[in-house]
């Protein structure tokens, strides 16, 4: 009868085995984990000012006109576009999608508050530059920790692209 080479394992071989399978099963669950947790946090934090940029219907749309800035906002009176619409004499708006003094952006004002953000395509990438940053981040997680390398750098040039659009239509 020919021997067919294959040895019985011992089963403390086999137990180390299970057990060194379910800690790598555990790690990626675990990366997994955190890399949606990243995500979730970037399109929460992101949606804040992108439901408004976006989703205008209803809101009181307009044209700030920048009249001050400080180091994170800048503020100035709203015109609004619809001839029976109300003007309000001091909105705030982010610094970052503004040129400064004197300039005048189109806005939707948020319910509720003094707060305008940018409509048009530079208020909408700009809303969602914290999505943008969580893909960057979450690439390195799916690439590094997960092992799918193709994935983590589609979402690293995703999340790059996201931000250089930004950067560029807010520069424009």
């Amino acid at each position: 009868m020919a021997s067919t080479g294959v040895t019985k394992r011992s089963r403390t071989r086999r137990a180390g085995e299970s057990a060194y399978g379910l800690l790598l099963l555990a790690k990626n669950v675990a990366m997994g984990l955190v890399a949606l947790l990243i995500l979730v946090a970037g399109v929460w934090s992101s949606w804040d000012d992108a439901k408004p940029t976006m989703l205008t219907k209803g809101l009181e749309r307009g044209t700030v006109t920048v009249s001050d800035c400080g180091d994170d906002w800048c503020t100035g009176s709203f015109a609004p576009a619809r001839a029976g619409g109300e003007a309000h004499g001091r909105v705030r708006v982010d610094k970052a999608v503004t040129d400064g003094t004197g300039d005048r952006v189109p806005v939707a004002l948020k319910p509720g508050t003094d707060r305008a953000v940018r409509t048009g395509a530079a208020g909408v990438l700009h809303a969602w530059v914290p999505f943008g940053g969580s893909l960057l981040l979450t690439s390195l997680i799916v690439a590094g920790g997960l092992g799918l390398r193709r994935t983590g750098w589609t979402m690293g040039l995703l999340g790059a692209a996201l931000l250089g659009a930004s950067f560029a239509t807010l520069t424009l």
